[in-house]
């Protein structure tokens, strides 16, 4: 016999946050991601069985559709995700709602989606990973894939695209530079990033606005872990067009590894500077430097089914990942169709 209860005050988040999910939950955790409600399921004794967050208000659009997000998404068994899941449609219903989507902990910016085929590699740093009949939890309750995401491996990093020369000079002919991040001012480098960030992003699958303060914020846990020579920055006349932010995967040498891999965690351009092969020469200096820098291996992380990085990405790397995110119509609404109808621009998802 399982009883949902709604988490309203202090007594109720520890148990909340007990439950192993996508993301360490605490109280920052809760304030930042700004939930509308959140909801537990707990069996005769008690014990927390599952848990989710609901957001309602101020999501994206997609196709018509009203979103209503389901995060902060754990659960011990089918049955209590059946309670659990069955109960958030209610309520997104109730709210306005025409269509559920999760896992998703608020918006792209924080942790989503679920790792629905895993591979043979080893998990790499900010990955989100989950228990394997999670993906199961969500398609017996109605839901479908809405979008499908992928890792790369490029075990190669001294192979070089050849059109890379032809992209350097034309775009050095325009005036366009590429320089590595100025490691003794950070804050202000993370700043212009962010600029391009969301000038690059806007057109992106489920995008929603995120604030500078908010988007450095994000990164600041990153900041022991960075190496200023993988993070390059495109400029034109001094106005930031273009970044990729390459990272060490520190998880190589949690389990007593030497970190011969970087990952690409974010990639983006422009939209005025797309499809003139900015993308992939930020792509090679970012993997060349790894490179001269002992480097390996290079992971191309959570790329969009349909984004233009996964082009890029394809000359040098091959799928080791895959990822979904899904979608439950509610109401009178058809069954959704899955994402990909529209191109997406020339940029990765962010990793978090």
């Amino acid at each position: 016999m399982y009883t949902r209860i709604p988490v309203e005050g202090a007594e109720h988040w520890g148990l909340f946050s007990a439950l192993p999910g996508l993301s360490t939950l605490s109280l920052d955790t809760f304030a930042r991601d700004n939930a509308d409600a959140h909801w537990m399921v707990v069996d005769g004794d008690g014990a927390p069985v599952a848990r989710c967050s609901l957001w309602w208000r101020g999501t994206p659009r997609y196709r018509g559709y009203r979103l209503g997000l389901i995060g902060h998404y754990a659960a011990l068994g089918p049955e209590a995700a059946r309670s659990l899941l069955q109960h958030a449609c209610e309520q997104l219903t109730v709210h306005g709602c025409t269509l559920a989507v999760g896992p998703m902990d608020g918006s792209t910016w924080q942790r989503y989606r679920l790792l629905t085929d895993r591979g043979g590699e080893a998990c790499f740093f900010l990955e989100p990973d989950n228990p394997d009949d999670w993906p199961t939890h969500f398609t017996a309750n109605g839901f479908a894939p809405l979008a499908h995401y992928y890792s790369a491996l490029n075990p190669h990093l001294g192979h070089c695209d050849p059109r890379i020369p032809e992209f350097a000079q034309r775009l050095g002919a325009e005036g366009v530079t590429i320089r590595p991040m100025d490691g003794a001012r950070v804050g202000e480098e993370l700043q212009r990033i962010y600029t391009v960030t969301m000038a690059s992003f806007r057109g992106n699958f489920l995008f929603s606005q995120l604030s500078e303060a908010d988007f450095v914020d994000l990164h600041h846990d990153l900041l022991p872990a960075i190496h200023p020579e993988l993070i390059f920055l495109a400029e034109h006349s001094g106005r930031p067009v273009g970044f990729i932010f390459g990272i060490p995967d520190v998880l190589q040498a949690r389990r007593g590894q030497v970190i011969d891999t970087v990952i690409i965690k974010t990639l983006a351009v422009h939209p005025a500077y797309a499809e003139v092969g900015l993308g992939s020469l930020l792509a090679a200096r970012c993997q060349e430097s790894a490179h001269n820098l002992g480097f390996r291996r290079a992971i191309h992380a959570l790329m969009h089914e349909r984004n233009a990085s996964r082009s890029i990405s394809a000359h040098y790397a091959q799928t080791i990942r895959r990822y979904t995110l899904f979608a439950r119509a509610l109401g009178d609404r058809h069954p959704v169709t899955p994402e990909g109808a529209d191109p997406v621009p020339s940029s990765t998802e962010e990793v978090l």
